[in-house]
């Protein structure tokens, strides 16, 4: 009557290395890819890393805009313009004492 047949039994084979291999490849670019799993935990790393880098940042810009108005003609800081100058030209007052 009817012979067994080999043709389904390849075709099936066929069909399954193709899902199996586009299976593989899917799940390596959900954890691999430019928008995986790992690129994903390494820019929120990143992120945070630049947030603390800009708020630094942002502290340091704060402390030298207030040093920069403090020596402004509108508003003077005599402690402070006393310091830069003794600094910048490396003199001491006669009472002080210099310890090294």
């Amino acid at each position: 009557m009817n012979a067994p047949r080999s043709k389904p039994a390849i075709g099936m084979a066929f069909y399954l290395v193709i899902v199996g291999g586009l299976g593989f490849y899917f799940t390596f670019a959900a954890v691999q890819g430019d928008y995986g799993v790992f690129r994903r935990v390494q820019a929120e790393a990143e992120r945070q890393t630049l947030t603390a880098e800009r708020d630094r940042l942002k502290a340091e810009a704060a402390k030298m805009e207030n040093l920069t108005r403090r020596l402004s003609d509108g508003y003077l800081d005599l402690d402070l313009l006393d310091e830069r100058a003794r600094n910048v030209l490396g003199v001491i007052r006669s009472d002080e004492i210099v310890i090294h």
